[in-house]
């Protein structure tokens, strides 16, 4: 009898011990399953922190070149929301809704130069007053600029004003594209000046010798040039050449005295023009656990 029921508690206590060993084990399934659920919910939250994160950078960095610029007048936050970007014209924008903005410095400080604007633009015939047969001067240009009303009298006039203003010089000096045709023009127009008419004057080839001189979105445009008249008229052609707007970079030259003060000058000179500008969108790609 004592042994049966010695048998009997061992059966009971093997039971017991296999019951804990079963409880065990699932309580150990489960608290793995909790912690790998809850470590995938951590990562989730955390990426999706930083995607919120990089768009409300974007958001901003948008807003802010938006407002800095003067596209768009101020926003009633610290963005611009889809309805004010929506309504945003900035062809109906006047200057005075965006003061302190690089739209507002460059028509009230550039434009107005004095010096620049002098420079006659007798080429566009938008920029001749009717009335006077002269240039517009920047404060003709500041009067209908004011007066202008709707988005496209504003557009026309924002046109004339970059065409006909100081802000001109930039293109003028460096422009965005080779354009042989204006390079000669301005070449003619200061022999004129000079009151002098060329021997020859031609495009000339690329010398690839100054292509480490130049940096990458420079490029030169070389013209020939013979000038053969008395001292005093191509010492003037040379000093005019030296005040141009654009940047004539003279390489090779050679002056032979032709006798009766003459002076025979054969040169080589570069301008330049430069790749236009663009702005690019750049994307960003996130994965979990950062930026790549």
């Amino acid at each position: 009898m004592a042994k049966e029921i010695a048998i009997g508690k061992r059966a009971k206590i093997s039971e017991a011990q296999q019951y804990m060993l079963l409880s065990v084990l699932g309580a150990s399934i489960i608290l793995g399953a909790a912690i790998s659920f809850i470590s995938h919910f951590v990562q989730q939250i955390s990426f999706n922190t930083e995607v919120i994160m990089a768009e409300e950078k974007s958001i901003a960095t948008y807003s802010n070149i938006i407002e800095t610029t003067g596209t768009c007048t101020k926003p009633s936050g610290s963005i611009y929301s889809d309805e004010e970007l929506d309504k945003c014209n900035p062809n109906s924008i006047e200057v005075s809704q965006v003061p302190n903005t690089l739209r507002s410095n460059i028509i009230e400080n550039l434009a107005a130069n004095e010096a620049l604007n002098s420079v006659p633009r007798e080429s566009n015939t938008d920029c001749i007053d009717p009335d006077t047969g002269k240039s517009f001067t920047y404060k003709q240009l500041s009067e209908q600029y004011k007066k202008a009303k709707g988005a496209a009298d504003l557009q026309e006039v924002s046109q004339r004003f970059k065409s006909c203003s100081a802000l001109r010089v930039i293109p003028d000096a460096l422009p965005s594209y080779k354009n042989e045709e204006a390079l000669l023009a301005s070449l003619n127009k200061i022999f004129l000046e000079s009151d002098w008419t060329p021997e020859s004057i031609s495009p000339g080839d690329f010398d690839s010798d100054l292509e480490t001189n130049l940096s990458e979105k420079v490029y030169p445009l070389s013209v020939n040039l013979a000038v053969e008249a008395n001292s005093g008229t191509t010492m003037t052609v040379l000093n005019n050449l030296e005040r141009s707007i654009r940047d004539f970079d003279i390489q090779t030259a050679t002056i032979e005295w032709g006798g009766d003060d003459s002076l025979i000058l054969h040169a080589r000179a570069n301008a330049y023009y430069t790749e236009e500008s663009a702005i690019t969108e750049t994307t960003q790609e996130i994965k979990a656990g950062g930026v790549k």
